[in-house]
């Protein structure tokens, strides 16, 4: 997944531009993707955790869905 972003920094503010840019890189998905090609994932296994994570997702959905009802 390629992201292309930019972060402005405006004068001596370079932590805030760091956030900035740590912030982008989160809501983009950056960092779960690199910490998920830290190690080798076989097909098998990526599709087990996609299972998953949608049925976990799912259950959440639903949790809020009646909560909010």
């Amino acid at each position: 997944m390629a992201v292309n972003f930019t972060v402005i920094v405006k004068g001596d503010e370079l932590e805030k531009a760091l956030k900035k840019m740590k912030n982008k890189s989160i809501k983009n998905g950056l960092f779960l993707e690199m910490r998920q090609r830290r190690y080798f994932e076989k097909g098998s296994d990526k599709r087990i955790r996609k299972e998953k994570e949608m049925i976990a997702n799912s259950r959440k959905k639903k949790r809020l869905r009646e909560r909010n009802l």
